[in-house]
C-alpha cells in the first residue's frame, strides 16, 4: 500500500490550476496552425492568427489565456493500492483555491445557483473520481469556461434514430451555438449509459488529445464525417465564416439500455486546457 499525502495533492492541483489556464496544450495549438494553413477565408485567417499570438502571449508572459478561467473540472484515477492520509476533496479544493489566488485567476464560483454569491475562491471544484489498478493517482485539471458549456445539450434519442439520429443531433447543437462558444471549437459527444452517464462520457471527451482518433475504427470514421459536416456550416472563428468552425469531434461511448440511446454534446472552445500529471 503507497501512502500520498493530502498536502502532495494540494501541491499538484495548485499547480495545475495555474500550468493549465496560462499553457494551451500542444495538441490544441497543432490543430489551429493545421487549420490555419488549410483555411481559406481572409477574415478566418486573420483571427486564427490573433488566436496563435494571444496564445504565444499567455505562455510567454504566463497570464491567462481566456479572461474565463472556468469552474476547476478535476478528473482522478485512483490507484486500488494507495492509501491517501488525509480529506481528499479538502486537499482537491484548497490547491483550487491556492491556484486561483496565487495565479491572480480569475474566480467564477457561485455558493448557490440561484442566491448568486461568489465563493471568492473558485471553490468547490467539480471532481469526477475512477479507481484503477496501482498505486499512483492520475490527475487531469481542466479549466471549463461557461461560454462554451452553455451551449451543451442531450437528448434522449430513440434506438431507432441509429447513427442518422446522432449526427443530425450534433450537427444541430453546433448551429445553434452558432459564435456563441468562441469557435473554432472542440466538440465532445457521449453515446450510451444513462442521462447522467452520457453527459459525463461528452465532458471525458474534451480530455483527449484533439489530434488523434477514436481507438474503434467505427467511431473514428464518424468523428470525421461529424466534423465535416459541422464545418460546411460556415459559422467560422469567432463566427464571422470560414470553414474552420470545429478543431475536433471526439467521441466516447457506454454500454446502454436496449430502450435507449442518449446522447450529449459538450462543446469547448479553441481554449481547450487540459494538463495532466501522475503522482
Amino acid at each position: 500500500m503507497r501512502e500520498i499525502s493530502a498536502e502532495k495533492i494540494t501541491e499538484v492541483i495548485k499547480r495545475l490550476c495555474i500550468e493549465a489556464n496560462c499553457i494551451l496544450p500542444q495538441d490544441m495549438k497543432s490543430c489551429i496552425e493545421k487549420s490555419l494553413e488549410a483555411e481559406p477565408f481572409p477574415t478566418a485567417q486573420g483571427i486564427l492568427r490573433k488566436i496563435i499570438e494571444n496564445y504565444n502571449i499567455a505562455e510567454n508572459e504566463h497570464k491567462p489565456v481566456c479572461q474565463d478561467t472556468g469552474a476547476a473540472c478535476v478528473f482522478l484515477e485512483i490507484g486500488q493500492d494507495v492509501h491517501i492520509n488525509g480529506n481528499l476533496q479538502d486537499a482537491i479544493n484548497e490547491g483550487v483555491r491556492q491556484g486561483y489566488r496565487d495565479g491572480f485567476l480569475r474566480k467564477s464560483i457561485v455558493k448557490d445557483p440561484l442566491n448568486r454569491v461568489n465563493t471568492n475562491d473558485n471553490t468547490p471544484a467539480m471532481i469526477y473520481y475512477d479507481i484503477v489498478e496501482g498505486e499512483k493517482i492520475r490527475i487531469t485539471l481542466a479549466p471549463k469556461g461557461f461560454g462554451s458549456e452553455n451551449m451543451s445539450r442531450i437528448k434522449m434519442l430513440k434506438p431507432s434514430d441509429g447513427v442518422d439520429g446522432v449526427i443530425d443531433f450534433v450537427v444541430e447543437a453546433v448551429e445553434k451555438a452558432g459564435s456563441n462558444p468562441c469557435p473554432p471549437i472542440v466538440v465532445g459527444v457521449g453515446i450510451g449509459g444513462t442521462f447522467d452517464k452520457c453527459a459525463l462520457l461528452a465532458k471525458k471527451a474534451l480530455l483527449r488529445e484533439a489530434d488523434s482518433e477514436n481507438p474503434d475504427p467505427y467511431y473514428a470514421e464518424l468523428e470525421k464525417t461529424l466534423l465535416d459536416k459541422i464545418n460546411a456550416l460556415g459559422i467560422g472563428p469567432q463566427g464571422f465564416g470560414g470553414k474552420t468552425t470545429a478543431l475536433a469531434v471526439n467521441i466516447e461511448t457506454f454500454p446502454t439500455h436496449i430502450a435507449g440511446l442518449p446522447v450529449a454534446v459538450n462543446i469547448n472552445c479553441h481554449v481547450t486546457r487540459h494538463v495532466t500529471e501522475v503522482i
